[in-house]
């Protein structure tokens, strides 16, 4: 492998007396190879005209350009109409939130007056509670006073009367009672 390697080498320090070899000079090759390729260029591109070429790329860029600004235009026009909803979106919520708002208002203001009134039959329901034991408590002294004096009132006759005087009202009692008969009758 070193052998061929040293062959290239040697064919670039030939001198070019006439000879076949490799040029290492950059820029003498690169000359070279760019007259080759324009002249195959110009021998096989005899029937493409460039300038057919340039109006077909210029046309193609043109029509690029064109579709790229209808599709600019219809991304401009829907653009245009999601912020037209969006803007009657935020007018409806805005609405619904000023209803919500005053519906809330209302609703506070029912429970606030159904709680007064609530409030008002339970203190109406207190008082008749309150006058209703009250009354009952008057009833219960009445019956334990009116019990206490009958008891005294008992404890009295009863300790005052002896067997004459309670015959004595017996009769009395009798007689009254007789008479009251005789005028009915």
């Amino acid at each position: 492998m070193k052998n061929v390697t040293d062959s290239f080498v040697s064919l670039g320090h030939w001198p070019s007396a006439g000879s076949f070899g490799f040029n290492t000079d950059i820029l003498s090759t690169n000359l070279i190879n760019l007259s080759v390729v324009l002249g195959v260029l110009i021998f096989f591109g005899k029937g493409v005209c460039v300038s057919d070429l340039l109006d077909n790329r210029k046309q193609r860029i043109f029509n690029t350009i064109r579709n790229s600004e209808e599709l600019r235009g219809g991304a401009i026009e829907q653009l245009e109409k999601a912020r037209a909803r969006l803007r009657k979106v935020e007018m409806e919520a805005d609405q619904f939130r000023v209803n919500g708002y005053s519906e809330i208002e209302r609703e506070k203001l029912n429970l606030i007056n159904s709680t007064s009134k609530t409030l008002e039959q339970l203190e109406n329901y207190k008082n008749e509670t309150i006058q209703f034991e009250q009354q009952r408590a008057i009833n219960q002294v009445r019956q334990r006073v009116f019990q206490q004096a009958l008891r005294g009132a008992l404890g009295t006759l009863n300790s005052c009367l002896n067997n004459e005087l309670h015959l004595r009202t017996i009769s009395a009692n009798i007689g009254i009672l007789g008479s009251m008969k005789e005028i009915t009758d």
